[in-house]
């Protein structure tokens, strides 16, 4: 097959990449390497994400922006799958720049899907979010423990695809996401495109760079490495339902192959992979023996206590389940970030 990974240089999309070409794909990786900027970061992540990808065969990199329609629409002849992961991921940056992320989320997907439909791609798998059911998860009961929330019994197994996004506050990171996933689902209604929306909750693994506004469960962890503070909106018992990187991608695998043509999917670990942040913490002290200075700050617009999906439908229909156990994949991460602490 022929490959296409937009935002292929972030944490998500670089994995996604990786995968495919190790199978012998040709992948074409797509990135305008904005992320730094976009978060006010350095740029060490993207220069080794970058440079890692330049070292496997068959990958061809391309410095291009997913705004620009013109530009990118050749790269899709003859390419039989997208996965399209490029986007502006923080929330908080949403808010302070909510141009550049409309732009990014809602524009950006629209050229991608044009440059499919004019390319004749088969298959689009699209890099969904939690946040468009907005703050509707909030509506929901939780039950308070003493180091996590948990769901009240009636959505013990998690949120569904056909949970509510209307009538809700979504902050505009939240809008231009749903944006992109309505319009996926349309293009498949209207222009038969076989389209795969994968409403993702805390996806993680080795080679990322969290940071304290994106990458949450990655960040705590590069935080306590290197001895720098950490600061907890709210109280430390919100809760998410956490799936390593490789387990998300047998998921797109297997939409790809499978014979449905469209498809909706709550991604995450579900129930039985959840963390808090207090749990996390406990159990990076475990890994490293450190402990970051914690600090607790108001709990963040439409910041949602609990979320965990239910994957039942990914399950039956894919024939998908986790296997990285949230104490298993914090390990991995920890030791990845421990062996390369000098990046950051």
């Amino acid at each position: 097959m022929k490959i296409l990974v937009t935002g292929g240089a972030g944490f998500i999309g670089s994995n996604v990449a990786e995968y495919y070409a190790s199978k012998g794909n040709d992948v074409i990786v797509i990135d305008n390497l904005s992320r730094a900027k976009l978060l006010k970061q350095g740029n060490h992540e993207l220069d080794y994400t970058w440079n890692f990808l330049k070292k496997i065969k068959n990958i061809t990199l391309v410095k291009e922006d997913i705004r620009n329609s013109a530009k990118i629409l050749p790269y899709f002849k003859d390419v039989d799958t997208v996965f399209h992961t490029a986007a502006q991921t923080a929330v908080t940056t949403s808010m302070t720049d909510p141009e550049t992320d409309f732009t990014t989320n809602a524009v950006g997907t629209f050229n991608v899907l044009e440059s499919c439909r004019k390319n004749n791609v088969k298959n689009i798998v699209y890099c969904s979010t939690n946040k468009v059911f907005g703050n509707n998860v909030n509506n929901v009961g939780v039950v308070e423990h003493d180091k996590r929330y948990s769901f009240e019994k009636k959505f013990a197994a998690g949120i569904k695809e056909n949970f509510s996004i209307d009538l809700c506050e979504h902050t505009p990171y939240g809008s231009s996401k749903l944006t992109g996933d309505i319009y996926m689902q349309d293009y498949h209604h209207m222009y038969g495109l076989k389209t795969g929306v994968f409403r993702m909750s805390c996806i993680y693994g080795t080679r990322q760079f969290g940071f304290a506004d994106q990458g949450w469960l990655a960040w705590f962890a590069i935080a306590t490495i290197t001895g720098k503070p950490i600061t907890i909106y709210g109280d430390g018992k919100q809760v998410r339902d956490c799936l390593f990187v490789t387990d998300l991608i047998q998921a797109y695998d297997k939409f790809v192959s499978s014979r449905f043509k469209h498809g909706v999917y709550c991604m995450g670990g579900g129930q039985d992979y959840t963390l808090s942040l207090l749990e996390l913490l406990e159990l990076l002290q475990k890994f490293t023996g450190k402990r970051s200075e914690i600090k607790f700050a108001d709990w963040r617009p439409s910041d949602q206590k609990v979320f965990s999906a239910d994957t039942s439908k990914a399950k039956k229909e894919l024939g998908w389940k986790p296997v990285v156990d949230p104490r298993e994949g914090v390990k991995k991460l920890v030791e990845w970030t421990m062996a390369n602490e000098t990046l950051f």
